[in-house]
């Protein structure tokens, strides 16, 4: 098991063992390079980062999607396929394949982003896993690329209302509303905290005449993002969807 990371934790796990765990042969300095965020290149002199991998990786994470999604449904309108697309390649999938595979713990971060955990952020989690797929690119072409990408999507292919519902979770909820017939969610934010360290809690309730529906709430270091948290949940409940294991 990977050694958990802290904060203030400058130590970066040797990757060789993720580089087999994904089962790709990088080219030794291009992993190095798809690990290495910005905030360190910034801090060593103008170092290097995975900014550029991280452009190549996208678009042929974007192809790889492309002609996955057009084998495997040939049935389908354009209309329908563009929404798995974005599902599959949004920076919420990207964000789970990382924490699943564990990069966080190979990441070479700037001290800014050790002390804010950003082994851990969405951001730089789907980032890193852009650059690595541009690494595999350029270390051992585009079919051994794609096929990389298609091992990194293969337990999301079926859960794609479940994606779409969490990069836009009030919307979700907002469907599976009418689809029930529902009145529209009533949102409740209350916020606790110093205002330099402030956070929110959202309660979102759903009604069909007097029966409730559903309650649920969600915390967040913005009113936005706690309405967002509330509504994944509330879409959970109401949708019959299950949420993924952690």
């Amino acid at each position: 098991m990977a050694r958990k990371r802290k904060k203030h934790d400058p130590e970066v796990a040797d990757p060789a063992p993720l580089a087999e765990a994904l089962g790709v042969d990088f080219v030794p300095e291009l992993l190095d390079l798809a690990l290495t965020h910005s905030s360190w290149g910034y801090e060593h002199d103008g170092a290097p980062d995975n900014e550029r991998l991280e452009f190549l990786g996208d678009s042929v994470l974007g192809m790889a999607v492309a002609q996955l999604l057009y084998r495997e449904h040939p049935d389908l309108s354009e209309g329908e396929l563009s929404p798995r697309h974005h599902a599959l390649v949004s920076t919420v999938t990207l964000a789970e394949i990382g924490r699943r595979e564990g990069i966080g713990e190979y990441l070479r971060l700037g001290r800014s982003e050790q002390l804010t955990g950003g082994w851990d952020k969405d951001s730089i989690l789907a980032d890193a896993v852009e650059a690595l797929i541009g690494a595999a690119y350029l270390s051992r072409g585009y079919l051994e690329a794609e096929a990389f990408v298609v091992r990194l999507l293969d337990p999301y292919l079926d859960q794609v209302d479940r994606l779409g519902a969490a990069m836009d979770p009030k919307t979700a909820l907002q469907e599976v509303v009418t689809a029930n017939k529902a009145e529209n969610p009533e949102y409740l934010v209350e916020g606790t905290g110093p205002d330099h360290d402030r956070s929110y809690e959202a309660t979102v309730t759903v009604h069909r005449g007097r029966q409730q529906l559903v309650s649920a709430t969600g915390m967040g270091p913005s009113k936005k993002q706690a309405e967002m948290a509330a509504a994944l949940e509330a879409w959970y409940e109401l949708s019959g969807t299950e949420r993924p294991q952690a």
